[in-house]
């Protein structure tokens, strides 16, 4: 059960931020969607690391000298695996006018979701890739600490269903339409979490690669997308000091419950 529902929190953070379309008329800010913007990436960076790439270090000790290699390898090939996605997906980011990925008849409503569910992909192997090291039995990876993860995740979701249903019911989609989509978005993420649980238990000595592949995910979508929009246009400052907080909101949920 506790498994069950850290592996929904994510998606539930997300369906939260999308109900946000009952409550509010207008877009958020650009201020404020730069503030959401660098917490999302504050609490990804951390989560990264402390959550996902030092626990698959430690999962590797045996290796002596040589532990960093399966986080070194997992790590890059979720960069990879993300970079091909990107580059193939057709997708809209919010406020962004020109797609990206290959070129594509969708509308612009169905672009935004596959942005948006991109971005959660890496969230939901994160998640599964964590509670697969609980339910191995590692003693690098507590049920706390999973639970932590899912926390994070879930508190930086919230406003990213936000920003994805309010623009679409501002383009004409009825409220309850907006937020179905908004949240729907957030499913990829239990699906992803259950898809890693699966193949960990498979084969269990892939868990610490699994774990820095979710790493090297999160990294490149907070590269790639959240920091230029926590840091583009004036006042960018709000953005930098989001993501400090989301940075230290995170770590101290791993460290003090892990």
């Amino acid at each position: 059960m506790n498994i069950f529902i850290g592996v929904m929190l994510p998606f539930l953070g997300t369906a939260a931020g999308a109900a946000c379309v009952f409550f509010l008329r207008n877009q958020i800010s650009a201020n404020l969607q730069r503030v959401f913007s660098g917490f999302a990436a504050g609490v990804m960076v951390a989560a990264s690391v402390w959550s996902l790439l030092i626990p698959a270090m430690n999962m590797s000790d045996g290796m002596g000298k040589l532990a960093f290699v399966p986080a070194l390898v997992g790590f890059l090939l979720g960069i990879v695996f993300l970079l091909v996605i990107d580059s193939v997906v057709p997708h809209l980011h919010a406020g962004s006018k020109e797609p990206e990925g290959k070129k594509s008849r969708l509308n612009r409503t169905s672009m935004l979701m596959l942005a948006v569910t991109i971005h959660n992909l890496p969230e939901g192997a994160a998640c599964g890739a964590i509670f697969a090291g609980v339910l191995s039995g590692e003693e690098t990876v507590t049920l706390a600490g999973a639970i932590a993860l899912s926390i994070g995740i879930a508190i930086q979701n919230f406003p990213e269903g936000a920003i994805l249903s309010l623009p679409l019911r501002s383009e004409g989609n009825s409220r309850m339409k907006s937020f179905a989509m908004g949240a729907l978005s957030g499913i990829v993420e239990p699906v992803g979490a259950v898809a890693a649980i699966l193949l960990a238990g498979l084969v269990t000595p892939i868990l610490p690669y699994l774990l820095a592949f979710a790493a090297g995910a999160m990294i490149y979508v907070v590269v790639e997308e959240l920091i230029p929009q926590a840091v583009e246009g004036e006042h960018s400052n709000l953005g930098t000091i989001a993501f400090a907080i989301g940075f230290c909101v995170m770590m101290v949920l791993d460290v003090a419950l892990g």
